[in-house]
């Protein structure tokens, strides 16, 4: 089975273009190497993917026939991707979120919106 109709089929891109696409950005790696849409997949191959700043790390047990439902994809894939790789991305969600605090600096174009919006109501 091709290695974009596999990461379809085991449900980690929502269309197969998108899994292509991301083969071809070399997202995509199959024991170590980059690899394009077309490569085969086996059982034992190891897999990593990068999706959402987090690499996941996946070994392929069986090829499934077609796309399978969510509670049978464990049956195709064992998941190997550490709990840290899940861990740092919610840090970065956090730091984004206080890149800097309120009051300090030049306001953002939304800070001189929300200002302009309470003088305009105060007239």
């Amino acid at each position: 089975m091709r290695i974009d109709k596999y990461l379809w089929s085991v449900r980690y891109y929502k269309t197969r273009s998108i899994a292509t696409k991301a083969c071809k950005k070399g997202q995509v790696k199959v024991n170590g190497a980059a690899v394009k849409p077309s490569r085969e997949v086996y059982p034992t191959d190891k897999i990593e993917l990068r999706k959402d700043q987090i690499v996941y790390q996946l070994t392929v047990n069986d090829l499934p026939p077609n796309r399978v439902g969510a509670k049978l994809v464990d049956i195709y894939r064992t998941d190997t991707t550490p709990k840290s790789a899940f861990e740092a991305k919610e840090l970065l969600k956090y730091s984004k979120d206080y890149y800097r605090k309120k009051g300090t600096g030049r306001p953002t174009k939304k800070d001189r919106r929300d200002i302009d919006d309470y003088i305009d109501d105060d007239e």
